[in-house]
């Protein structure tokens, strides 16, 4: 265990790096824009998607629960933790903005942080977001990870019993990194894209052109500059006076021959695909229908909300909950008001589970929303159909 725990300490501390001896995060894009966590928001497909994300994230419902003897679960609102989770974790937020921001920075900086204050039992009373670009992550010479952070009033060492880290994906297990960076050349052509768009419209609709003189110009930038002044921007459909023999050649290179508009919507599925978002929820329906956009609604539940919310949900476990508490005490989203079908649907699979016997008529009711009914109005009883009888006994009610 010793030699283990050895191989462990040796380990470099976590970095936010691909590799070598330069961060990722540093270094231009192909296309000559610079690209951060910041600007990268500036574009429409890249808000999009953090804002679907973040929110959905945000909106799902976070209970504490127990679990029983027997094996059930129930939710535990007498639990500390369930007022800071479900409905402010501290004076100055909902759980609503809490999730939504530290799921907006999990997304862009591919780390989430939050302080932890904790009371004289170690239960936690508050949580405050923390911005992932002031937070350093070390490691002391015991091996306990420890954390910086760099606040207006100077560094605060915080151990990792006072901070919740959730990590996205990563190389080492510990810190995650940024998907911005990651994909940074996508996201720096679709802001190319979209200035050369704004600088295009800006002229008028009109590319540029070339100044032709018989003679010998003596200040050729002042007649640019005078040219550009006169016929630009919103002068551009004005008419030129040309005089000493000058003339003017348009370039023709339209934004059609440059597949401008086929380049602008191909970086929005790309941006779209690094955050596993469907299109459609992008505004863009050219593939979707009123026959496939609900089975594509369910899937970006399945397949990229879900992951989403394990992350979160271990990530709480393992710095929220005691390990006095962790053997009975967990904390779980609901999911199940986003992977429902439409009412018919909805129906028929109620109806089957009631049928059958794995639901009741309360079970219904509460996933629909509506008040529970009594045990006297029979509400957690559970019904089998008694058509169906064992292959043996078929028939053994005609046996005198």
């Amino acid at each position: 265990m010793k030699n283990i725990f050895n191989v462990f300490r040796s380990r470099d501390k976590p970095k936010n790096r691909v590799g070598g001896g330069w961060s990722f995060l540093f270094g231009g894009t192909t296309s000559g824009k610079a690209v951060n966590e910041r600007t990268a928001m500036q574009t429409s497909a890249v808000y999009a998607c953090v804002r679907i994300l973040a929110e959905s994230v945000a909106g799902l419902p976070l209970h504490v629960y127990e679990r029983t003897i027997n094996g059930s679960k129930a939710t535990k609102p007498s639990h500390p933790l369930y007022r800071l989770l479900h409905d402010e974790p501290n004076r100055e937020m909902t759980s609503f903005v809490f999730r939504e921001t530290l799921m907006s920075h999990l997304l862009l900086w591919g780390n989430a942080y939050a302080q932890i204050i904790r009371d004289g039992r170690g239960f936690p009373v508050a949580l405050y977001p923390l911005l992932p670009d002031r937070m350093a992550v070390d490691r002391s010479n015991s091996g306990e990870l420890t954390y910086t952070y760099q606040s207006d009033k100077g560094q605060v060492k915080l151990r990792r019993e006072s901070v919740l880290h959730i990590p996205g994906l990563g190389f080492d297990g510990l810190i995650g990194y940024s998907p911005i960076a990651m994909a940074k050349n996508a996201v720096g052509l679709a802001i190319a894209t979209e200035d050369y768009g704004a600088m295009f419209f800006a002229n008028g609709a009109n590319p540029g052109g070339v100044l032709e003189h018989p003679g010998v110009v003596k200040d050729p930038d002042r007649l640019r500059e005078s040219w550009q002044t006169q016929f630009s921007g919103t002068n551009a459909h004005k008419v030129a006076v040309l005089e000493e023999g000058l003339k003017f050649h348009q370039m023709s290179i339209p934004p059609e021959q440059a597949q401008f508009l086929e380049t602008r919507k191909f970086q929005i599925n790309e941006i779209a695909r690094i955050f596993r978002v469907p299109p459609h929820m992008v505004g863009d329906l050219e593939k979707s229908s009123f026959s496939n956009i609900e089975q594509q609604s369910l899937e970006f539940v399945k397949y990229t909300l879900d992951p989403w919310v394990v992350r979160w949900e271990q990530s709480l476990q393992q710095a929220l909950i005691l390990p006095s508490e962790k053997a009975t005490i967990f904390i779980k989203f609901n999911l199940d008001g986003l992977l429902r079908g439409d009412y018919q649907s909805r129906m028929q699979g109620y109806s089957t589970g009631i049928q059958n016997g794995f639901m009741s008529v309360n079970d219904v009711r509460s996933l629909e929303d509506m008040n529970l009914l009594t045990a006297e109005e029979g509400g957690d009883l559970h019904f089998v159909n008694g058509n169906m009888v064992k292959l043996a006994d078929v028939g053994a009610a005609y046996v005198e």
